[in-house]
């Protein structure tokens, strides 16, 4: 009997999945195939197949960048670093969106990364001297050595580069010495009731040159040809060139309102001295300047000091313990939450830059050349941390390169002060009661840990091969991958005289967003004055873009049609309400469930194309319109 409108005839949807369900449920015809909650019969033959096909992922577009990223997802994708000379700091690698990060890491110890285009061991250090905890200590040429001065607690020390510690004849009777400085020729202290002074010859002596009140806690510096002491919350000038056990002077230049203040650093620069401090009961902390009137001369024949004024206000909490201008522009900020770096202007006022070292407290500066160091922890250990002056990390902001430099291996405290040795370059730095000071011979090992590598983007990546660029002619290397949870890998190990090839990064073995790797090198194994050299590095790596698959679905829509067990559904008009259905659900641009009910697969996908095929010739009775869908889905 021809099929026709029967009442015997099937609905055309299941009552219990009405059209716009996002799922279909299996209830009477055994269809195969469900979009959107939306069942089919599959149609596959040799014409129109059913297909699963790769969709493309790669874009086609030339990446006209340097650097890889959004633009390009073919071929490998390259990261290399070749010098790291402006310091560390970082936590990515991207240098497509700073210039400045193509030279710069996450962390380095025991590495020298200041001559451009190559990273070498630093000098180990070792303990130098040990006595009383050292209030101070400086560096001066005796005329025939370069020595620190050091004081140990009531002795005033000369020790020579070569280890020679002389104490130092003092006049009267000794007690704590609270601070010490040096005009080159002569060296200035206070003790606990007296200013000394001494020549720095080979054969030091002092004379008392000013009587004091009880002190407790005092600073003094030699600035501007001018001997600036500050005792108690007083400042005073005094007369370099006093002798007898002077009295101070009746009125100090300055006295703080606050009698508990603590005057840290005196320094000076073209237009200012500048004498800083704190409140060591409060949050408080400035640094004032000092300006000098050239229209009135005092008793001393120099112009006179005018009144302090505060030029900088520290935020709450952050204590200055040590401040110094250097080549009379670049001001140091050591302080309780690590280092600035800020410029004098042509008034003597000092703009700061922000905290661009902030592992531990920071305690005193030593300059030499273009480079500022500074005594405070390192990753546990008393040591240095060491920032170039002659450079900027950003253009035209107070952001200065820095690294870790010299270490106490084996030490806890932070290091409390720093000193070269007279005019050499040798270093020496205190730490509870020792000093410790540069030796000859290179530290055992050393690292440069690289920023995250994830090529500005978050897509993840297959992080395939790593070549070190490194000369193992005088040590090794080994080289770790370091993933997001700071997990090391060990992928490579190479010993002294050994070529480095490309290397594998086996580890960690699934893709992954970003990636750092871990260079140490370790000093020869026959010379310890020698070790590797470390030029750079390139990574090779590729997308592991998920990949999105076109399936193709040839499906049945006609008006009557039967499932593979002769049951028979459908009704004159509904190939064209079921196709104008999906098409409906096509419009919204939406994701659809898409159900294989012969495999059981069930995914999320878009309609990426539809295509129908009529090839039906209406008669008398019925219209025609039915034939093939071919409904192609694009997975997400």
């Amino acid at each position: 009997m021809p099929y026709g409108d029967d009442i015997t005839e099937g609905i055309p949807y299941v009552l219990s999945n009405p059209a716009g369900s996002t799922a279909y449920i299996p209830t009477g015809p055994a269809y195969e195939v469900a979009f959107s909650g939306l069942p089919f019969f599959l149609a596959a033959s040799d014409e129109q197949p059913y297909r699963r096909v790769t969709a493309q992922y790669r874009k086609q577009q030339i990446d006209q960048t340097r650097e890889p990223g959004e633009q390009t997802l073919t071929g490998w994708w390259v990261r290399s670093q070749s010098s790291f000379h402006l310091g560390a700091g970082i936590k990515y690698f991207e240098p497509i969106q700073e210039e400045s990060l193509r030279f710069q890491y996450t962390e380095s110890k025991g590495i020298d990364v200041w001559t451009r285009g190559q990273a070498t061991l630093l000098n180990a250090t070792a303990s130098f001297y040990a006595g009383a905890a050292p209030a101070q200590m400086i560096g001066v040429n005796d005329g025939t050595n370069d020595c620190i001065f050091v004081t140990d607690g009531a002795l005033l020390k000369k020790i020579t580069s070569a280890g020679s510690p002389t104490t130092i004849a003092q006049a009267g009777t000794t007690s704590t010495i609270y601070s010490l400085t040096t005009d080159g020729s002569n060296y200035y202290f206070i003790n606990g009731t007296k200013i000394h002074k001494g020549s720095v010859g080979a054969t030091p002596a002092d004379s008392e040159i000013y009587n004091t009140p009880s002190v407790t806690r005092a600073t003094i510096r030699y600035v501007k040809q001018r001997l600036i002491a500050a005792i108690g919350s007083a400042i005073y000038e005094l007369n370099a060139n006093a002798t007898a056990s002077t009295a101070l002077p009746a009125t100090p230049l300055y006295t703080h309102p606050n009698s508990s203040w603590v005057w840290s650093s005196i320094s000076e620069g073209p237009q200012a001295i500048y004498i800083s401090g704190y409140d060591p009961n409060g949050t408080s902390s400035s640094v004032f300047k000092i300006g000098i009137d050239t229209a009135n001369t005092n008793t001393l024949g120099f112009p006179e000091l005018l009144t302090p004024t505060v030029i900088i206000d520290m935020p709450n909490g952050e204590r200055i313990n040590d401040f110094d201008v250097y080549l009379g522009t670049y001001a140091v900020l050591a302080t309780s939450a690590g280092f600035r770096v800020g410029v004098s202007d042509a008034t003597g006022d000092i703009q700061y830059g922000p905290l661009l070292f902030r592992d531990a407290a920071c305690t005193a500066i030593a300059f030499k050349d273009s480079y500022a160091y500074i005594s405070t922890l390192v990753d546990g250990e008393a040591g240095l941390v060491r920032t170039d002056l002659s450079t900027t990390v950003i253009a035209n902001a107070l952001y200065f390169p820095w690294a870790w430099d010299l270490v106490a291996a084996g030490t806890s405290a932070t290091a409390s002060q720093v000193a070269f040795f007279g005019n050499s370059d040798r270093l020496a730095f205190a730490t509870g009661n020792n000093i410790w000071a540069e030796a000859t011979t290179l530290v055992a090992t050393g690292y440069l840990r690289t920023g995250y590598i994830r090529y500005n983007t978050l897509e993840t990546k297959i992080y395939k091969l790593l070549q070190a660029r490194i000369d193992t002619a005088n040590g090794g290397i080994a080289i770790e991958s370091i993933d997001s949870r700071d997990n090391t890998y060990n992928i490579g190990t190479f010993s002294q005289g050994t070529t480095v090839p490309e290397i594998n990064v086996n580890y960690p073995t699934t893709s992954q967003e970003y990636l750092g790797f871990q260079f140490t090198m370790i000093r020869s194994s026959t010379d310890s004055s020698k070790g590797p050299l470390f030029t750079g590095y390139q990574l090779k790596s590729l997308p592991a873009v998920p990949r999105q698959r076109l399936i193709q679905y040839p499906v049945f829509c006609y008006d009557h049609e039967s499932d593979k067990f002769g049951n028979e559904i459908g009704f004159e008009g509904s190939a064209y309400q079921r196709m104008s259905q999906l098409e409906a659900i096509e419009n919204l641009g939406d994701t659809i469930r898409v159900q294989d009910l012969r495999t059981g697969e069930e995914y999320l996908g878009i309609i990426e194309e539809m295509d129908f095929m009529n090839k039906t010739p209406e008669d008398k009775r019925f219209s025609g319109f039915g034939g093939t869908l071919l409904v192609t889905i694009r997975t997400i």
